[in-house]
């Protein structure tokens, strides 16, 4: 896609505190971004969980562009675009199932799980003109690390590992969480609010607003747990830019690496159910590790360009347009843990992030009024220079800086410029 005459210089639409609210209104730029970040970067689809038996599959979306991922009979994982070969149906139309392959519902041309084209009803007419070995549905690059599964329409794309980058130890310590059982996905719900997808974006490792967006939901828990999240004024509270559109946010630093314990932190009141049928069957010890999980890790990582770890869930946005986006909300348990520490994980994802709970309604209303005004002012900037003046690199040279200030965003605006601007 090329830049007509009235779209502006895209570089000049980002600085370093600022960026132009066009971002967010911009019909020509949103087609921009499908093509120059979502259809040449690694993009989070699934979690091998979802996928875990040979003829496992789901569906997906890599920006505008459907997709399916399978596990095929050898175990490997696919991602396949979901388009037919022949007239360009989609062939497969559930969210997740197990099957033994894909068929189009137009003229039953079917493929296997790893998209090798079976089968061509009627066949007289083909022949001489077609070979079903030239006709496989259209195979992604794919990658895992940890579970977490990426795809990418770009053969040419750079190793996952070094795509990910300084991300790759906090998503080793996000998974630390399933306190020595693997984490798996429990189920999801979605919605969509009517803004752009970087609103969102910015949103994972925003702790500003969280007192002031949440307030409903700090006073719904108990005081221990809002006291956990009362992280405005904590030095220890910090969000580190990790390079390549990545950034995390700390708000509970002794959960940041749940294997170190000093055994001096009092496990919640409110888990005494669970910790009184675990001691049961586990050790003392045992116990603890599981309890102190429940929570997740001490930290919401934002993988840019769309998926966040956040802190005991993952949030998936999807762009549907320039003032559209669909999140889905992914709940996770542990695989072969203890039902009551499963089901009890269900009941805090549905407290905050559920259809009905306290935080994702409030925050789709924030969203939402963004970008309703920034629509009535678009020439004004977006302003995200908090905590630009105090912002220091660590010990790894990753830009530093508290929790509630704008360091991840300024990460990931970073990267959306050089992949805008980054021409092939």
């Amino acid at each position: 896609m090329t830049v007509s005459p009235e779209t502006p210089d895209i570089a000049s639409l980002v600085g370093d505190d600022r960026v132009a609210g066009t971002l967010y209104t911009g019909p020509e730029l949103f087609e921009l971004e499908m093509d120059r970040i979502f259809h040449r970067t690694w993009v989070w689809v699934a979690h091998e969980s979802e996928i875990a038996m040979a003829g496992d599959f789901k569906t997906a979306w890599i920006g505008r562009r459907p997709v399916i991922v399978s596990r095929d009979r050898r175990g490997g994982i696919n991602v396949l675009l979901n388009r037919c070969r022949h007239r360009g149906a989609s062939v497969c139309d559930v969210p997740k199932g197990n099957g033994n392959g894909f068929t189009c519902p137009y003229h039953a041309w079917s493929y296997a799980l790893d998209g090798t084209l079976r089968g061509i009803p009627y066949p007289e007419g083909y022949e001489n003109v077609t070979e079903k070995k030239d006709l496989p549905l259209q195979r992604l690059k794919v990658g895992t690390y940890a579970g977490m599964i990426f795809a990418s329409f770009n053969d040419e794309i750079e190793p996952l590992e070094d795509f990910l980058g300084g991300a790759r130890l906090w998503i080793d310590r996000f998974m630390k969480q399933g306190a020595g059982f693997p984490i798996k996905v429990q189920g999801e719900h979605k919605f969509r609010f009517q803004g752009n997808w970087k609103i969102q974006l910015e949103n994972t490792t925003d702790w500003y607003h969280f007192p002031i967006v949440h307030r409903s939901w700090m006073s719904s828990v108990d005081a221990e747990t809002a006291s956990m999240l009362s992280i405005m004024t904590d030095e220890s509270a910090v969000t580190h830019a990790l390079g390549n559109g990545h950034s995390v946010s700390v708000s509970v630093a002794e959960h940041v690496d749940l294997d170190v314990d000093d055994g001096t932190e009092k496990l919640q009141d409110r888990f005494g159910h669970v910790i009184e049928e675990l001691s049961k069957d586990l050790p003392p010890e045992r116990v603890r590790r599981i309890v102190r999980s429940l929570h997740g890790a001490g930290f919401n990582l934002n993988l840019f360009p769309n998926v966040a770890m956040s802190m005991s869930f993952f949030r998936v946005l999807r762009p549907v347009s320039v003032a559209e986006t669909e999140i889905r909300h992914v709940a996770l348990g542990l695989d072969g843990g203890p039902e009551i520490v499963n089901r009890e994980r269900l009941r805090i994802h549905e407290h905050f992030q559920g259809p009905f709970g306290f935080g994702s309604p409030d925050d789709a209303e924030a969203w939402n009024r963004v970008q309703r005004g920034v629509t009535g002012g678009v020439d004004m900037p977006i302003l995200v220079n908090r905590g630009l003046g105090r912002e220091k690199p660590n010990d790894l040279g990753q830009p530093t800086s508290h929790a509630t200030d704008e360091t991840g965003m300024r990460e990931a605006y970073a990267m959306w410029k050089r992949m805008m601007t980054d021409v092939k």
